[in-house]
């Protein structure tokens, strides 16, 4: 595997630098000490044969080499990727910024208490990883991460130019799907760090998330003001919520 995580070209970013975050494990502990069952009807998931055709679809519109496939990741995939892959690199692309809108009712939330996720949406930029996927099979490559993205129906696929210190690349990246229900609008800090907050699904709390990905932007290297922002203000309702028995 090739990490290509540091340098200090134009679409480069080092590794190493120090952020403190407010938000901890143990605040999310201690606010969120049991989870709750699953609500298969809460989120109802896409049938995988319509989501096998819509990753065909994809892979017949793919520019570049149909052998080369490469994915852009920009929150759980920074941290969680789940898929084998041969090379990363540090990776932007533009017309799109990274922005918690997506309600989830499942899985890291509740009906009662919806979390909120990450999607990209339109509009400014996005720095994060590139990934190129590993083995001669791109479709069998893919087809993980695509299923565990896209069934929820709440994104949409797009190939992005993702711009590295190595030029250019055409990745797949997963967009908000602003004609579906889970679109939860452009919602303030104020409120999405409400939803974060008190957001817990059998999964795990949305807080969860939020940490996970703060802290990888952080050990990359990677400003994101927006989170820094937003994981203080979950850290402060967090510690200001009493201690579930």
């Amino acid at each position: 595997m090739n990490d290509r995580l540091t340098g200090s070209r134009a679409d480069g970013f080092s590794s190493g630098m120090t952020t403190h975050l407010a938000l901890t494990a143990d605040l999310i502990a201690r606010a969120h000490p049991r989870l709750g069952p699953d609500d298969v009807g809460a989120m109802p998931l896409l049938p995988e044969a319509e989501t096998d055709a819509l990753l065909d679809r994809a892979l017949g519109a793919k520019p570049g080499p149909p052998e080369e496939v490469w994915l852009f990741a920009y929150g759980a995939l920074m941290w969680r990727p789940d898929f084998s892959f041969v090379e990363r690199r540090p990776a932007t692309v533009r017309g799109w910024h990274r922005r918690f809108c997506l309600w989830q009712w499942r899985f890291r939330g509740t009906r009662e208490q919806p979390g909120v996720m990450l999607a990209l949406d339109r509009g400014g930029q996005c720095r994060g990883l590139a990934y190129r996927l590993a083995g001669p099979d791109p479709r069998a490559a893919l087809r993980p991460v695509w299923h565990r993205e896209m069934r929820g129906q709440g994104y949409a696929a797009r190939w992005l130019p993702a711009h590295t210190q190595d030029g250019p690349v055409a990745a797949l990246a997963f967009v908000a799907n602003r004609a579906g229900r889970r679109y939860a609008g452009r919602l303030t800090e104020t409120e999405v760090a409400a939803h974060v907050a008190a957001a817990c699904g059998h999964l795990g709390p949305n807080a969860e998330y939020l940490l996970n990905t703060a802290a990888a932007c952080a050990a990359l290297g990677l400003r994101d003001r927006h989170l820094e922002r937003l994981q203080a203000r979950v850290a402060a309702h967090l510690a200001a919520a009493p201690t579930l028995p």
